[in-house]
């Protein structure tokens, strides 16, 4: 289900840009989008510890850039996009640090799962991960903010930057591709 906060974005926009009352709304923004924020990091790296890590850097980047945000888009939007840019950007740090190459991409995605003592999932989940980290990256963004938040492509579009109609394709041939690995094919 698409994330809908409890609040109202405007108002707390307005709050955020006002240096006496901006401490207080960046709280509200941290208890409203922690959690949303987090599970899409997660998603990414798969690790709990990394994204628990990402998220800090998410909101402390958010916070620095508070005076940037024009609210143009939403803030869920703006919270988003910089949540997959961290993700991306620690994930290619990752693979330079550890010397992989585009082949061991999934292998250390796998690996992070299994190595991740928060990961609670049954064998078919891990089959399931294990489909969608061998997916190229947009396809692995654009399946799980579709699949696992039903985000709609309108959303996702601001988010990403990529016309609905490559959005549309983008889950087609994931999807097609996450069966053919759950079914042997």
């Amino acid at each position: 289900m698409a994330y809908k906060p409890p609040i109202d974005e405007k108002e707390l926009v307005k709050q955020l840009h006002n240096p006496k009352t901006a401490p207080d709304a960046f709280n509200v923004l941290l208890k409203t989008y922690s959690q949303p924020v987090y599970w899409q990091i997660r998603k990414m790296v798969m690790n709990h510890d990394d994204a628990n890590d990402l998220v800090q850097n998410v909101f402390l980047k958010a916070w620095n850039n508070l005076h940037n945000f024009r609210g143009d888009a939403k803030l869920s939007t703006w919270l988003f996009k910089i949540a997959i840019n961290e993700s991306i950007n620690f994930i290619n740090k990752e693979k330079q640090r550890l010397q992989l190459t585009e082949d061991a991409d999934e292998s250390f995605l796998l690996n992070s799962i299994e190595a991740d003592p928060f990961f609670d999932g049954d064998a078919l989940q891990k089959e399931l991960l294990a489909a969608i980290a061998k997916l190229p990256e947009k396809q692995k963004l654009v399946f799980n903010m579709r699949y696992y938040d039903e985000m709609k492509y309108e959303e996702m579009s601001e988010i990403l930057g990529t016309s609905v109609g490559a959005l549309k394709a983008s889950y087609h041939h994931a999807v097609k591709k996450v069966t053919e690995a759950l079914l042997g094919e």
